[in-house]
């Protein structure tokens, strides 16, 4: 089965894996393999007045929802094309207040509903695999999991009843199953989470360690991108999580998401895990035991860092890595992944609380040990790049600042084409600094 409208791309059956996508023809770096458009999507509450709520687009002088003034919209094409989709919120936004509160997944299931309601036909987004048909996994959820889904319908009861009829309570459970495992986080170019959306075809894609396929947005169309060179007959890979981490933690983050165990060679040869893992070299040699005490503790740390985000203040949160860092200085080298996930933490602090200086300080001990450890074509040092090119010229290292513009630039003309507003965007910023 071809994709429609996209030569070269077909469905077929993977071994060990179920159902995959492959290549009918070669495919070069940086070369488009497929674009579809999102079945639905939900813009992120703290990006409205920023982005179109229908389009994705990033712009000044949005013109603002008249009712309940919360949407904004690039014109009024934009508004009406989104207005069946708003609708669902439009009057619960003005009834409850403060209190309209459904997560981003509560939101993007109701329109989800909505479109299955109305729908007659296949969808654009639908060409290789119906939404009906995406997988659930609903059979592998544990009680946390489907105590998580239960929270969720009642949720969706709660904001939508109005303007929605359900579906009976096991076609709920599926639907938000289907969302929690084949749902994407569209990122900009600096991988800041813009919402959350569905694209069936896309899902189709299968997981690597290794990927020769990268995933990005133009607006609310996600595209597929070559980031290795790709043969006829060969499947196409993605990634689904962050390529940082060991393989013992990715394979923790597969399962509890994926719930399978990824046999790529990456994974099977633990051929990157010494690297990642890097200890200091000190005249009395670090024990094993002195090792994985450290890991746990580093695993520790991450996790409730996670947890106190939402809690604690910028300054205790810098701390806590400053804390963290430190601890594990004691055995681990700075390159350890560990020791860059809490720098790159603390960089996202300095620069939220617009300490440019300490930023800077974060962000040049990331930019070397990213190149060597996540793939040569990475969303993840593109960022980093990007974001230490805008801080070098705030604080005044113009140089600097061209020289990281240029390395960003290069791997979004290869994962994003050369054509994106991204792209096209960096050229007109690198030309007036």
């Amino acid at each position: 089965m071809k994709v429609e409208g996209v030569a070269g791309v077909e469905q077929f059956a993977s071994p060990g894996k179920g159902r995959g996508l492959r290549a009918s023809r070669a495919f070069g770096v940086g070369e488009l393999l497929l674009s579809c458009p999102a079945y639905s999507y939900v813009l992120s509450v703290k990006e409205r007045g920023l982005i179109c709520e229908q389009c994705f687009s990033r712009k000044t002088g949005l013109a603002r929802c008249g009712k309940c003034k919360k949407a904004f919209y690039c014109n009024v094409n934009c508004q009406k094309k989104n207005w069946s989709m708003h609708k669902l919120e439009c009057q619960a936004m003005c009834a409850f207040g403060q209190h309209w509160c459904p997560s981003e997944t509560v939101r993007l299931v109701a329109r989800i509903i909505a479109r299955l309601r109305d729908q007659r036909e296949r969808s654009p987004s639908e060409n290789l695999l119906l939404l009906r048909d995406m997988e659930d996994h609903l059979e592998d959820l544990d009680n946390e999991k489907r105590q998580m889904i239960e929270a969720h319908i009642a949720s969706l009861h709660q904001f939508y009843s109005k303007h929605l009829d359900f579906p009976e309570h096991q076609a709920l459970l599926t639907l938000f199953s289907q969302v929690h495992c084949n749902g994407f986080t569209v990122e900009d170019e600096e991988l800041s989470n813009l919402g959350l959306a569905i694209f069936p075809d896309i899902a189709l894609l299968n997981h690597s360690c290794s990927p020769n396929v990268i995933v990005t947005y133009r607006g609310i169309n996600a595209e597929v991108r070559a980031v290795q060179s790709i043969s006829a007959g060969q499947e196409i890979f993605t990634s689904y999580i962050d390529l940082l981490y060991p393989c013992e933690d990715r394979m923790e983050r597969l399962r509890d998401m994926y719930y399978f165990n990824c046999d790529c060679k990456v994974c099977t040869t633990r051929s990157t895990d010494m690297e990642k893992m890097s200890v200091r070299k000190l005249r009395d040699e670090i024990g094993e035991k002195e090792i994985r005490d450290m890991v746990r503790y580093a695993r520790n740390a991450m996790e409730d860092f996670r947890r106190a985000k939402h809690e604690k203040s910028p300054a205790a949160l810098l701390e806590m890595c400053e804390l963290s860092i430190d601890k594990m200085s004691s055995v681990f080298e700075d390159s350890n992944v560990y020791i860059l996930h809490m720098m790159y933490q603390a960089m996202g602090i300095c620069l939220f609380t617009e300490n440019y200086d300490g930023a800077v300080r974060y962000g040049e001990k990331l930019l070397q040990p990213f190149t060597v450890l996540y793939p040569e074509y990475s969303l993840n040092v593109a960022s980093v790049y990007l974001k230490m090119a805008r801080l070098y010229v705030a604080v005044g290292r113009k140089s600097a600042g061209i020289t990281a513009f240029q390395k960003a630039l290069a791997v979004m003309e290869i994962v994003h084409g050369k054509d994106h507003t991204y792209v096209t965007e960096l050229k007109q910023e690198m030309a007036v600094k």
